[in-house]
C-alpha cells in the first residue's frame, strides 16, 4: 500500500464536515518520540494497518500530557469526567492513503472516562493514578502508574523543562510528521488480533505551539510491555502548548 503523500497528510488539516461529537481542551503535554524499525511495529498491528515511515523508520512515542472542558457536543454534560490526565503509547499508521495514530494504550486518572473510551471508542484505555506537579514556572513532573484490573502494570515517571517557542513545523519535516496527526484508529475487540473491525476517527485542532523542552530524568516500562525494545537512543523532544479540540464519531472502514 503507497505511503500517504503530503497533499494527503496537509488535506486532514481541513475541518471535516459535520458537527463533531466531542471538545477537549489538550496541554502541558510531552511529545517522546524514538525511531524504531518499521517491521517490529508492523508486527503489532492489526490486518490492513501500514505502519507509517519518515525516512524510512517507524516511530514510537509515548506522551503525557493533560485533558480538560471534556464535553460532549451532542449529549448534556456528564459529571465527573470534564479534566483529568493522560498518558499514551502510540505509533502511526495509514489506511487508503489517510494517515493516523495508532494507540498501542491510553492511561487516564478518570474511571469514568476509561469505561466510556473501551466502551464507545474502542480503544485500549485503562485506568492509572496519575499525577503532574510543577516544580518550577517551566518545569513539569508527571508521574503515574497503571491500576487497572487485569492488566500488565505500567510505571512512568519524567520530569521536563519547557523551553523557547519553536518555528511552524514545516509540511514534510520530522516535526510535522510526528505532531500533525488528524486521525485515529481503532480497532473492535481488545484481545489478541484486536478483533476484525477497523475504525477511523477524526479531530480538529489548530496546529501544535511546539517548544523547545530539555528532558531531566526519565523512567518508564511503558514501552516493553508492548513487547517492544527498550529505547537506547536519546528521544526526539517537543513540549506542545494549549489547544482546543474537536472529536468526531468513530466510523468503520
Amino acid at each position: 500500500m503507497p505511503s500517504p503523500t503530503l497533499t494527503d497528510r496537509l488535506a486532514l488539516r481541513e475541518r471535516p464536515a459535520g458537527r463533531p461529537l466531542m471538545h477537549q481542551e489538550w496541554g502541558d503535554l510531552l511529545f517522546m518520540h524514538w525511531p524504531v524499525p518499521a517491521e517490529l511495529i508492523q508486527a503489532l498491528l492489526p490486518p490492513r494497518l501500514e505502519v507509517d515511515v519518515h525516512d524510512g523508520m517507524a516511530w514510537l512515542a509515548v506522551v503525557p500530557f493533560r485533558m480538560w472542558d471534556v464535553r460532549s457536543r451532542v449529549t448534556p454534560p456528564v459529571p465527573g469526567v470534564r479534566e483529568f490526565l493522560e498518558l499514551n503509547v502510540r505509533t502511526y499508521v495509514h489506511l487508503d492513503g489517510v494517515p493516523g495514530v495508532w494507540f498501542f494504550s491510553l492511561d487516564a486518572s478518570n474511571p469514568l472516562a476509561v469505561w466510556a473510551a473501551r466502551t464507545f471508542f474502542h480503544l485500549p484505555y485503562f485506568r492509572a493514578q496519575l499525577k503532574l506537579e510543577r516544580p518550577a514556572a517551566d518545569e513539569l513532573h508527571y508521574v503515574g502508574h497503571r491500576v487497572h484490573n487485569g492488566a500488565p502494570e505500567g510505571h512512568f515517571a519524567a520530569t521536563w523543562r519547557v523551553g523557547a517557542v519553536l518555528p511552524p513545523s514545516e509540511p514534510g519535516s520530522l516535526a510535522f510528521f510526528l505532531t500533525e496527526r488528524y486521525c485515529l484508529y481503532a480497532a473492535g475487540g481488545m484481545g489478541p488480533g484486536h478483533g476484525d473491525k477497523l475504525y477511523r476517527g477524526r479531530i480538529a485542532h489548530t496546529s501544535w505551539p511546539l517548544h523547545a523542552v530539555e528532558l531531566l530524568n526519565y523512567n518508564s516500562d511503558l514501552v516493553e510491555g508492548h513487547g517492544l525494545p527498550t529505547p537506547t537512543s536519546a528521544p526526539i523532544l517537543h513540549a506542545g502548548g494549549h489547544v482546543s479540540v474537536d472529536l468526531w464519531r468513530l466510523r468503520r472502514v
